[in-house]
């Protein structure tokens, strides 16, 4: 979606015309996308017209993201442009959803002040009388954060037993149905920003985990797994619309079903939506797993059907165990490294992606040395690695021994220098092998065209099995023949672009007849 793009000499907008054209950006994770699609969805319900245009845009909502201060910056920036382009243009309406809403609350109308509404993370089914209701924030009603606007506290019979900002017990160790809280959303009646061909489906929202550096308990809420049903309907919906890959979420997926007592848990649910599916779901994909929590059962489950794609993403955070004490990931270094060794060997041929955290508080050099080392050793095919960020209201965040943001940034390239180089000498090996790839769209652009490398014919942007969409790398294809997206083909792999693979479909080969005299 296009950038807002003030115009002084744009006309006045007139303020009590109804709003017919809302224009939308979506901010974050899968998770937030996810919330976008359904709120998109009941805008298009309501007869409202969805355009990629904001200055065709009577309202534009922004969803954003709020769980790391680079991202609230992010979000805010989309906010102001927004604004701007309110105060010189026909714009009557910015809406703001998501999880900086839910995270800051009407604090933010002090930060961004001319937004007409706020939407909480579990209040998007009122997103149409946002668009279309009063306009001022403040009043009563006007602002959409409902009942669950403060996930931070635990509430037994309206009164508050708990602060989860000070307590120490994490959220699996209370109740949760003190929680006043949905049991899940439908996500269903989506319209969906991806490509027909893939797209997400999340099993459950919340986490119990209670990791220390992370906001998400506060903005989302404990663990609420959805019932089997829901999602089998969900994927079949998906499925419906032309889904050839799903790519299942929620903020801890291998803890599903536990806060429940749904004992089968997740690797239960994955053989149901395996035997369910249409056999068009061709591709199903598992991510944002959790390490303390991965089960024999589950890696089974993955290596029993050829549909479960031979990739996990498994964000790891760190691998010295005085850092994953420090960080309450309730994992050890032995463990983490046995459950890898065993996702490898149970399932050749496994891709591993995952993300890590540079600089935690009272992290010292050895301890960011051995997470170094550790990335040289295993060999990721896939590795994301942040600078930590202290975020108000987590434990870690209270602390005063903050390592220097300089140094840092430093470990986050060190690390990233170590996965390169691995990445790299990896690709140059897979040249000449043989892959399944799946067709996303079209490379039109003059860069494909240019690239002898490539060859002749149609280029196209595919991905592997062991390439999620959006975060992972991807192959650079040339073939003889036209290809759909969400087609698999077989390619060959000739080159790589860095972390980017090249690859081509060979040319059929046709028999020439002899005339028999």
């Amino acid at each position: 979606m296009s950038k807002p793009t003030a115009t002084a000499s744009a006309p006045a907008a007139d303020v009590d015309a109804p709003i017919r054209t809302v224009a939308f950006v979506s901010l974050g994770c899968p998770k937030n996308l996810v919330d976008s699609e359904r709120m998109l969805g009941l805008l298009a319900q309501d007869g409202l017209t969805i355009t990629a245009d904001e200055n065709e845009a009577d309202a534009i909502i922004i969803n954003t993201c709020g769980f790391l201060e680079a991202s609230k910056t992010e979000s805010l920036n989309e906010i102001r442009q927004a604004l701007a382009l309110k105060a010189n243009g026909r714009l009557r309406r910015v809406i703001v959803a998501g999880c900086l809403v839910q995270r800051h609350k009407t604090k933010l109308l002090d930060e961004v002040p001319g937004v007409d509404r706020l939407v909480g993370v579990f209040d998007r089914e009122h997103i149409v009388e946002a668009v279309r209701g009063k306009s001022n924030p403040r009043q009563e009603h006007g602002h959409y954060l409902g009942k669950y606007h403060d996930l931070t506290k635990r509430v037994d019979s309206g009164k508050l037993i708990v602060d989860r900002d000070e307590g120490s017990a994490p959220f699996d160790q209370l109740p949760t149905k003190n929680y006043q809280l949905p049991v899940f959303e439908d996500d269903r009646a989506r319209l969906r920003l991806t490509p027909r061909h893939y797209a997400y489906l999340r099993i459950s929202e919340g986490c119990n985990q209670g990791c220390g550096f992370c906001t998400i308990p506060s903005i989302r809420g404990p663990m609420r797994s959805k019932p089997i049903e829901q999602i089998l309907a969900e994927a079949r919906e998906l499925a419906a619309d032309g889904a050839v890959e799903l790519n299942l979420i929620g903020q801890d997926t291998t803890s599903f079903g536990m806060d429940v007592g749904y004992t089968p848990g997740l690797s239960g649910m994955l053989k149901a939506l395996d035997k369910e599916m249409p056999r068009d779901v061709q591709w199903i994909r598992l991510m944002y797993a959790y390490p303390s929590t991965f089960s024999d059962d589950m890696i089974k489950a993955l290596a029993d059907s050829d549909r479960f794609v031979k990739y996990i993403d498994m964000p790891l955070q760190h691998i010295n165990d005085r850092v994953l004490t420090l960080m309450k990931r309730r994992v050890t270094r032995k463990q983490i490294d046995t459950l890898l060794d065993k996702l490898r060997k149970w399932i050749p041929g496994m891709a591993i992606r995952t993300t890590l955290i540079a600089g935690s508080p009272t992290e010292i050099e050895a301890e960011h040395q051995e997470c170094v080392q550790w990335v040289k050793d295993f060999g990721f095919d896939h590795l994301g690695v942040f600078a930590y960020s202290p975020e108000p209201g987590t434990p870690m965040g209270r602390m005063q021994d903050q390592v220097p943001h300089a140094v840092r940034q430093q470990w986050v390239e060190d690390i990233m220098l170590a996965q390169q180089e691995l990445v790299f000498a990896r690709n140059e090996k897979r040249v000449g092998e043989t892959v399944e790839v799946l067709i996303d769209r079209m490379d039109s652009s003059p860069e494909a065209q240019g690239k002898p490398s490539l060859g002749v014919g149609a280029h196209y942007v595919a991905r592997t099995q062991g390439q999620a969409p959006d975060i992972d790398s991807c192959v650079f294809l040339s073939s003889p023949k036209r290809l759909a997206p969400g087609e698999i083909v077989k390619a060959t792999i000739s080159d790589y672009q860095n972390y980017d693979l090249v690859a081509s479909i060979a040319k059929e080969k046709r028999r020439s007849l002899k005339m028999m005299g």
